[in-house]
This record gives structure tokens, sequence and C-alpha cells, in this order.
């Protein structure tokens, strides 16, 4: 067993001045909050850590309204009491709908806002210490391509990896055009949610934007009464519940008077090592009449140079079904396709 160091940070800057010293490399500081995919990386010894900052002391757990007119979830809040907040499903059901599609009540419960972020990838190879993994340890290989894909990405992708990124809140976010507050010792600023995490390139060890020294406080959702109404997130997966997603597309419309599309948003996860977005594909709608044939081109256009493994060719005509699909949903009011929006929540996941 190898020797830890746990602190508990009670205040912002005492969690960013052990942020600092594990980048410095004076020690292998991990912070941690619900700890639902930090634990199993250190469990796998794909992550190795001499100490741990719990920084569940601190005063981010609060879901309020923001100033601009929309809510501000603190990165301490729990992945439930996000999902089943008044303002959530009321305001943002696309949100709801994705959260309750990921993982389980149990996780649910324990993983915390911040973390769904920042959690890594799935990709068996990454979690198999024994097989060579670009992001596990940069230019060793990967052990992906040319091996089992059937999760693996069909768009972004780059010799050095083909993981794809697993949240299902994030491909929510990514529709709703989120934005992200961090803090460090050098100040704030705020990150536009496609900005946040990254395409794998050739650094694949590099999930997201964010400078070794920061930390996530804030998650804030824009205004988005016009998109409430005719939102979806829908899952394809390979069993009803606790399995990531193959494809998953979160759509949000906003309709004219005259019933045509002003406004589309589509986000999709399960085939990138982010959420994919491509706004010029959403503007195809755009002042049309949301029909079939209409969706039929946006997903073209989305999936536009998609490429398969071998293993996951399937997921191409899979996701344009899928985007289809989820955009005929939204426009039928549709919030889900696991019918969770909406219903109460268990007396275990409200607990």
């Amino acid at each position: 067993m190898n020797p830890l160091t746990y602190h508990a940070s009670q205040d912002v800057d005492d969690a960013l001045s052990w942020i600092e010293a594990g980048a410095r490399g004076a020690a292998s500081v991990r912070l941690v909050a619900g700890g639902t995919n930090l634990l199993d990386l250190m469990k796998a010894r794909v992550v190795q850590a001499s100490g741990l900052a719990d920084i569940n002391g601190l005063p981010l757990a609060q879901i309020v309204d923001s100033e601009t007119g929309g809510l501000m979830l603190g990165a301490l809040a729990r992945n439930a009491d996000t999902a089943y907040h008044p303002a959530v499903r009321q305001r943002y059901p696309l949100l709801t709908a994705a959260i309750l599609a990921g993982a389980s009540p149990q996780i649910r419960n324990m993983a915390s806002n911040g973390g769904n972020l920042l959690q890594r990838t799935r990709c068996c190879y990454f979690y198999d210490v024994g097989t060579p993994c670009n992001k596990r340890a940069p230019g060793s290989g990967c052990s992906a391509i040319g091996g089992l894909t059937r999760q693996h990405a069909i768009l972004g992708a780059s010799p050095h990896c083909i993981a794809t990124h697993p949240s299902d809140m994030c491909v929510a976010l990514a529709a709703l055009e989120a934005r992200v507050h961090v803090r460090s010792r050098n100040g704030s600023r705020v990150i536009d949610f496609a900005d946040l995490h990254r395409l794998p390139g050739d650094r694949p060890e590099l999930d997201t934007t964010l400078s070794s020294g920061e930390l996530i406080t804030h998650i804030e959702l824009p205004a988005a009464d016009r998109f409430a109404a005719h939102s979806c997130y829908l899952k394809v997966r390979d069993r009803a519940s606790y399995a990531f997603a193959l494809v998953s597309v979160a759509t949000a419309l906003d309709l004219g008077e005259d019933g045509t599309v002003r406004e589309a948003r589509i986000a999709i996860g399960g085939v990138a090592h982010k959420p994919w977005r491509r706004r010029e594909a959403e503007a195809l709608l755009t002042g049309r009449a949301p029909r079939s044939d209409a969706f039929g081109q946006v997903a073209d256009a989305l999936l536009a140079g998609a490429q398969g493994q071998g293993g996951n060719d399937f997921k191409i005509p899979l996701a344009r079904r899928a985007i289809v699909r989820a955009l005929s949903m939204a426009l039928a009011g549709i919030h889900s396709n696991t019918g969770q929006v909406g219903a109460e929540a268990s007396s275990k996941e409200r607990s």
C-alpha cells in the first residue's frame, strides 16, 4: 500500500495552494470531491497520488439564479441535486434528462458537477496499465487503433488517440452553451463550454484547456427559456441503465410563431474526444420548417468526415438516425428516451 496524505480544504484559497503545490511538483496532489472517477483510477494505478485534498468543505454547492437570467451551478453540487433542482427541471429539462441518463442513482448522489466535467475516458486500454496508451503514457502508442473499438471515436480523432469523452451531462451543457467559471492564484476567468474540452491532436493526455493551477468553481447556464419546450436528450447504449453512450444527442429548438426554426442547437456524445457540435450544420435548419428531410440534411452535415475503426463503423449510420430521431422528439416536446424527466425522484436518489 502506498502512503497517502489526506487534507480537508475549508476554503478556495487553501485548495488552490494544494493545486499549486501539485503543479510545482512538490507533491502529486489530487483534489477529490465525489471521487467516483478519481478513486477508480487510483485503484487501477492509472493515476498515482501521494496526497488527496478533499474539497467538499468549500462553499461551492449552491444552485442560484445568475444576474443575467440563467443559473449558476456550484461545482460541488451533486449531479442528483442538480438534476432534481426545481429551476433546472423547469427551465433546463435537457440538462435534467442528460444527467438522469448517466451512471446510476448511487453514483449521481456522489458525483459532483465539476468532477463530471473532468472525468477521464472509459477506454479499456486507458484503464489497462499493461498496454500502451498515449493518454496515460504519452508517446507509448494507441492500443485502441487496430484493437477493440466499439466505444471509440468516429469524429475528431487523431493517429495518437481515438478515445471518446464519456459524460452525458457535458453533451447537454454543450448544447445549452454553458460557461465554466474557474479560479487560480492568478485570478478568475470564464471559459465558453465549447472551449473547455480538447480534441486529441498530438497531445491526447490533455483533456481540457484548464491550466494546472485552476479550480472549477461554477457552471453558468445562460437564459434558455426559448429552448425549454422543444429539447431532447437521446441516449443509445448497449443496455438500459448504467452504460456509457454508443451515441447520444442533445437537441434544442427555438421555434417561431409560424412554426419554422429560429435557432437549433445539436451536440453529439459518444463520437469524439469532446461533445461534438458544428454550428454551420445547425444553421441549415434556420428559417426552415422542422421536417425529417431537413433533419437528415443537418445530420449529414454534422457527421461529415466521420470515419470508423472497423469495430465502430456502425456508429456512423446509428448517429445519423439518432440525430434525426432526437430532433423529431424535441419538436414533439419529448425530453428523453428514458422516461425519467418529469417523474418524481426515487426516495433512494433524493436521500
